[in-house]
Parts: C-alpha cells; sequence; structure tokens
C-alpha cells in the first residue's frame, strides 16, 4: 500500500489542469474574501467562532499536501473525521490485506495448486476446497470493497464521483463480481469460467495511485511504441517473403532441411524470423541453410541487426525518452497537490474578516496545534517545528512564511551519526582514535577477502572428495578463527562509537548481525559435536543435520564480505541504486503482477489440459502416443518441459515467467499450437510484447533515471557520503531540479474549484 499517493482520490487527472480561470482569480484576488463550506452539497457561512473545525481542516489538508492526495474532499467536521479514518494506517494495511486474500483465492480455487509438483507424471490429486469455503471467503471480500466504494463515493460527493472514470470502473467490477459470484453459488461451484477471476486484479490497481499513474504513463506512451512496432512487424513481413524466395521446396529433398522446418508456409516463417528477433533460436534457424551455403548467413546476420539490434533498442530509446517526460509531468502534477494543500490550510487558518490579502497571518499557538495533530514522520514534523519556532517573537506568520516552513518536506532525510563517547583516561582516548580510524575498516576488509579466499582454496581442494573424506577440522579451524577475529572488531567498534553510534552505520548493523549468527552456529556445533580435533567427522554423527550449518557458516562469511561495498564509490552507487529500485519498483510490479494474473486466468481458460502426455515415457508405443506427440529435438516434448502447463495457476505463472525470459520460448508456442490451434499462438506472442517488450524496457528506463540521478549527485560526494544518497530517494526527488513551481494564480485557481470549500475573494 503506498503511503505517498500521487494520484488518490477521485480527482485522477484533474488536479493538474489549473490554466482555466485563472484570469477571474486573478480579478477577483484583489477583493477581500471570506470562506465557507459545505457538508452535504448546501452552502454554510463560516464564522470566527469555530476555530477548532479550522484546525481539523488544515491538518486534513497537510495530510493531503504530505501525501500528494488530492484535497477535493468534503470539509465538514464528521467527513474529517471519517477521511483521516479511512486513511488510517490500520484501515489502509486491512484493505490490503483484503486484496492480497482474494487474489490469492487463483491459488486454491479449482485448478487447484496445491500439489507438490505440476508436472503430469508426478502429481498427485491436488486438494480442493469445499463448495462455499472459498466463496464464502471471496464474499466477504466483495463486502469490504462495497464499503470502500461506498465511503470514497460519500467522502468526493456525487459530482465528483461522476468524474472518476475508475471510481466508476470500481462500481461496474464490484457489481460484476457479485452476480458472477451468484451464479457460482447457484451451480454449485460447477461453472466454466469464472469471470470474477478476470476482474480481481482491478482491485489492486484502483486502489494504488502510484499503479494508477504508470498505467497513465504506459497508455500515453503507446502511441510511439505502436509506431516502432509497425516497423518491426513490416521488417518482419519483409524478410519473410524474402526468406520464403530463397528457402523455396526444392526438388533436391537433401537442400530442403530449412524449407522443412523454417519456411514450410507463412505461419511458420513468420513464427520462425519473430523467435529470431529475440535471439531464442540462434543459430538453430539459420544452420541447414548455412550448412549447404555460408553466404546464407547474410540474409540472417542483415536480420537481425537490423531487428535485433537496431529496432528493439530504437524501441527502449523510445520508451525511456516518452516515460520520462510523462513522469516528469506526473511529478509536476504531485507538487501541485502539496502546494494547494498547503495552501488551502492557510486559508482556513488565517484570521478571518475583511482584510487585505496583505494582511493575512496565521498565529504562532494556532500552527503549533495543526503540528501536534498531523500524522508524520517525527524527523518532518521536528524540522517543520523548528522552522515555525524562528516566528515565536512575531507571534504570527504570513503565507510565504507558512509555505516555507512546510519546505522541509522536500528535503533529504539524511541521517546523523550521534557524537562518540568521551573517555576520561587518556590510554582509553588514545585507543579510540586508533579504533575509530577508517584504516580499521580496510583491515576488516582485507581480513574478509582472506576469508572468502581461505574458503575457496578448502572448497576447490575438497570438491572431489566425498563428505565423510573431507578434512572438516582443518576447515572448522579457518572459520573458528576469522570468527574470533569478527567479534574483536565488533567489540572494539562499539568500544569507540558507543552502541548508538556502532548501530546508526548500516554496514556495522550488517557485520555485527552476521558476526553474532556465525558465533552461534558454532556454539552450537561444538555443543553437538564437541571440540574440532584431527579425527572430527561431524558427518558420520546420526543426529540432525547440523553439520550443514558449517555450509551455512561458509557462505554466510562470503556474505560478509560484501561490506567493502559502501568503501567503493561506483559500487557503493550501484548498490544504493539496486537498494531504492525496491522502493520506487513497487507500482512497476504491481502493474506486472496484473498482467500476469490476467494472462494466467485466459491460459488457464484456453490451455487447462490441453497437453497430456503419455502414460510411461519410458516405452513409446503407437498405443500412448498421441498424434500431436513429437520426439523432434528442441521439442516441448524433448526437452521434458511437462511441468510448464496451464493446469492450475502457480503453474501458468511459472510458464508466464519462462516465456517474459524468452529462453526457448518458442517450444512452448510450438507445442501449444500443435495440441490446440494456430491461433494459440497469439496469445505468446501478446505476452512477449507486454511482458519482455513493454514491461523490461520500462524497467530498463526507470534503472537509467534512477541511476543518472544518482550518479550527477555522486559527482560532488565523497566516498562516505555516497551512501547517504539512497535515503529518502524518490520520484519526486529524481526530478526536484526540473519542476516548475506553481504560481499564486494557479494556486488560487484551483482553490476556487474545491466543490466542498468555496472562497469569495
Amino acid at each position: 500500500m503506498e503511503t505517498d499517493r500521487l494520484l488518490a482520490g477521485a480527482e485522477d487527472g484533474h488536479a493538474g489542469d489549473h490554466g482555466s480561470g485563472s484570469a477571474t482569480s486573478r480579478r477577483d484576488s484583489r477583493v477581500s474574501r471570506r470562506m465557507s463550506y459545505s457538508a452535504a452539497g448546501n452552502w454554510c457561512h463560516l464564522n470566527g467562532d469555530n476555530e477548532d473545525l479550522n484546525i481539523q481542516q488544515a491538518v486534513v489538508f497537510i495530510e493531503d499536501a504530505i501525501h500528494y492526495r488530492s484535497i477535493n474532499h468534503r470539509v465538514d467536521a464528521s467527513s474529517l473525521q471519517l477521511y483521516r479514518w479511512y486513511y488510517s494506517r490500520i484501515c489502509q494495511w486491512s484493505l490490503g490485506t483484503v486484496i492480497a486474500v482474494v487474489l490469492l483465492l487463483a491459488f486454491v480455487e479449482r485448478p487447484s495448486s496445491l500439489s507438490i509438483s505440476s508436472d503430469p507424471h508426478h502429481r498427485t490429486i491436488p486438494w480442493e476446497p469445499p463448495c462455499g469455503a472459498t466463496e464464502s471467503v471471496e464474499m466477504l471480500c466483495l463486502i469490504v470493497f462495497c464499503l470502500d466504494l461506498a465511503v470514497k463515493s460519500y467522502l468526493i460527493g456525487w459530482e465528483e464521483f461522476r468524474k472518476s472514470k475508475w471510481l466508476i470502473s470500481y462500481t461496474v467490477v464490484v457489481f460484476v463480481s457479485v452476480i458472477d459470484w451468484v451464479l457460482s453459488v447457484s451451480m454449485v461451484c460447477d461453472e466454466k469460467l469464472r469471470v470474477r477471476r478476470l476482474v480481481r486484479p482491478f482491485f489492486l490497481l484502483q486502489n494504488s495511485s502510484l499503479m494508477k499513474k504508470t498505467l497513465k504513463c504506459i497508455r500515453r506512451t503507446l502511441p510511439e511504441i505502436a509506431s516502432v512496432i509497425l516497423l518491426l512487424a513490416l521488417h518482419l513481413c519483409l524478410f519473410t517473403m524474402i526468406g520464403m524466395l530463397l528457402f523455396a521446396k526444392n526438388e533436391d529433398p537433401k537442400k530442403n532441411g530449412e524449407w522443412e522446418l523454417h519456411f514450410r508456409d507463412m505461419t511458420t516463417s513468420l513464427t520462425s524470423l519473430l523467435v529470431l528477433l529475440t535471439t531464442a533460436n540462434n543459430p538453430d534457424v539459420m544452420i541447414p541453410a548455412y550448412s549447404i551455403n555460408r553466404g546464407y548467413s547474410i540474409f540472417f546476420i542483415t536480420f537481425s541487426v537490423i531487428g535485433t539490434y537496431c529496432l528493439m533498442n530504437l524501441l527502449t530509446a523510445i520508451i525511456y525518452n516518452q516515460f520520462r517526460g510523462y513522469l516528469l509531468m506526473s511529478v509536476q502534477t504531485s507538487i501541485i497537490r502539496r502546494r494547494l494543500g498547503i495552501r488551502a490550510a492557510f486559508h482556513v487558518l488565517s484570521s478571518h474578516g475583511v482584510q487585505a490579502e496583505s494582511q493575512e497571518h496565521v498565529s504562532m499557538n494556532t500552527v503549533l496545534q495543526v503540528m501536534s495533530r498531523i500524522h508524520m514522520k517525527s524527523y518532518y514534523k521536528s524540522a517543520i517545528t523548528a522552522s515555525a519556532q524562528q516566528f515565536a517573537e512575531q507571534g504570527y506568520m504570513n503565507r510565504m512564511q507558512f509555505r516555507r516552513i512546510f519546505d522541509e518536506l522536500d528535503k533529504d532525510c539524511v541521517k546523523e551519526h550521534p557524537p562518540l563517547p568521551q573517555y576520561t583516561s587518556a590510554t582509553l582516548q588514545k585507543l579510540q582514535v586508533i579504533f575509530s580510524h577508517y584504516y580499521i575498516c580496510v583491515l576488516g576488509n582485507l581480513v574478509a577477502l582472506a576469508n572468502v579466499i581461505c574458503i575457496c582454496t578448502v572448497l576447490v581442494l575438497n570438491s572431489e572428495k566425498s563428505t565423510a573424506e573431507r578434512d572438516n577440522y582443518l576447515l572448522e579451524v579457518i572459520n573458528l578463527c576469522f570468527i574470533l577475529f569478527y567479534l574483536f572488531e565488533m567489540s572494539v567498534k562499539i568500544f569507540a562509537f558507543g552502541w548508538r553510534g556502532y548501530l546508526s552505520y548500516r554496514s556495522n548493523i550488517f557485520d555485527g548481525f552476521l558476526t553474532i549468527l556465525l558465533l552461534v552456529l558454532q556454539i552450537a556445533i561444538f555443543i553437538t559435536y564437541w571440540l574440532p580435533h584431527s579425527q572430527w567427522y561431524p558427518s558420520s554423527h546420526d543426529v540432525i543435520s547440523l553439520w550443514e550449518m558449517v555450509r551455512l557458516v561458509n557462505m554466510l562469511i562470503v556474505f560478509r564480505f560484501l561490506r567493502i561495498i559502501p568503501d567503493i564509490k561506483l559500487m557503493a552507487l550501484v548498490a544504493s541504486t539496486l537498494l531504492d529500485l525496491v522502493k520506487n519498483l513497487r507500482a512497476f510490479a504491481g502493474v506486472l503482477v496484473v498482467v500476469y494474473y490476467v494472462f494466467a486466468v485466459f491460459g488457464i481458460w484456453l490451455f487447462e489440459g490441453a497437453i497430456k502426455p503419455p502414460p510411461e515415457m519410458s516405452v513409446l508405443s503407437l498405443e500412448n502416443i498421441t498424434s500431436n506427440f513429437s520426439t523432434v529435438c528442441g521439442t516441448y516434448e524433448q526437452l521434458g518441459y511437462w511441468p510448464n502447463n496451464f493446469d492450475d495457476f502457480a503453474a501458468a505463472i511459472i510458464l508466464l515467467y519462462d516465456v517474459m525470459i524468452v529462453n526457448n520460448w518458442q517450444a512452448f508456442m510450438e507445442a501449444y499450437s500443435r495440441y490446440t490451434s494456430e491461433w494459440s499462438k497469439i496469445y505468446f506472442v501478446c505476452w512477449w510484447l507486454i511482458s519482455s517488450v513493454m514491461w523490461v524496457n520500462l524497467f530498463v528506463a526507470l534503472i537509467l533515471e534512477n541511476f543518472i540521478y544518482k550518479w550527477d549527485r555522486s559527482h560532488s560526494c565523497s566516498v562516505t557520503d555516497v551512501e547517504k544518497i539512497q535515503y529518502e530517494t524518490s520520484v519526486q526527488f529524481m526530478f526536484k531540479e526540473q519542476i516548475q513551481e506553481p504560481t499564486e494564480e494557479e494556486l488560487v485557481c484551483q482553490l476556487h474549484q474545491h466543490p466542498h470549500l468555496r472562497l469569495h475573494w
């Protein structure tokens, strides 16, 4: 569940339309103003005696600004309480849990995925819940979605509900799901298709503003992508026709190898070259012709150079360029929402009555009351409160000063390390200087490198030996020596930096956790197998397999060598980019989950049970081999791809992943076209275009943008400062230098368009 809702609420797409009515706002801004609000569609004038409501409105507006939410919702007291409850952490996490439950039902429903293996040869009859079990859980989830829809619709009002395509679609999806659920129960769960399974991913989409924004970005990028795909199609068709002319059927059967395998007809030719575009069948597709005449290689090389290396990479460049442009516009809209929320909070807090705009101000006591009620990160609350304290003597702040204190929300949250502990003894002070020196970390890295080299040497020497023949004594002594050094290093760092200072470094937390874990495992091994000696063979003990802990210890020690990452600038930059991707890729991963879900459901509908292997693969006879069965090298049957099928939801997910990787994806496409129809190739080609072409290129675009942003910032940083770049890095920070701040007239125009808050200027 994203807390930074860039396009939350019903105003998905309307928040950025701030150009209309600016002339009117400029004329009206010269006039004094009063404020009123609407509780249920009727406008009520607000007098200055309702200060608590003003503070409550300001609190909600500022929280909207923090999370980039739309402020176009009801602002009466009861609605504000409902609004804050709805966006509370427990409510949003509960809603996210319900969405996860309804999506996971696909693994339990028929066809059930609750079996150890998906291979038809080894798969046992999976457990399937009785009729009404999953349906009851699903109905509870649908009730929650109905309540969610009702609350959202009430909070934004009928007029805004009619403008929101997402909420209207939400209503349709819930209605269709309920109808399909009723039909399923009436048919005693024996229906062939469950339409509601296909629309379940919509619940995930509509609840995430980041996913909505990503989806909208993809939709805006599609026209440019379509132009390159059209070029690819023309390129494919042209070379298909040339190939069919070059490799036509010859009177000499020995020269018909290319024709028989890859260019027999138009469909086969198109499929062969399409797979070659992904390099999955290279050089197999070329070998029959190349073995006869090496000149034929020019055809295949030319096709690959133009299609794979030019057009496909051009597609990546276009997706990156268009995606970055629209992402920048989305961030611009988010910044407008933040500024608009802060401006609205200032209006409801400023003193009432008729006064010139230059005299508008907010008292310090009111600001402090608002800050005490806002739910936000403690770091930002402290920074904003400290920034507001500079106006304590003045007693109030104007509009610009009020906005300036909330600029703290746009700043990086850089972690500061606590001061070193103070020792009175001169000897302890000298030891503290020594143990806190940078060269102690260098020494630790060298020891970790030596540890890895020792482990590799022992593994190479023991690679040809069985477990009983290995010299476990030597390996255990080596592990023990290094663990003692790591324990010494952790102790002296705690002495030099103190507990708080030691734990303030992520690298120390990583090192300390591994050191303690290594020590616990070694103690457990000693307790079980006693101290090591020359005839020490713990593998011969018939206890639980604690000897496997030695291998685990070795693996953890290898992981410890990763401590060198923060000390190498480029490596630290790459590592921080990877860590940040986990945060910024939530929306992309969510969209991919939706696409996987939909295609898996479609795959089960189309291909469930289509491929049934013979009963005994060891004895191939005419009785147990179907007419579609093939033993040709490289086919589905010959490669033993039986576990990859559409017989249940989990197996379908894995098969789609294998196709997305495009390694041997032609084997799946060819097999299902034999067992079902040639039209099945459309399904696999569509999945390849969406997953491998569209999503992977968007993924590359985000990695490039993230890395370039951090690379530009790292030029002014030292090696030890690069780690700071990863703190609070989001899409907003990536583009903050290129964002154009909204003008006062644009913000005033937006406030005039608020459906429940009417300002008189």
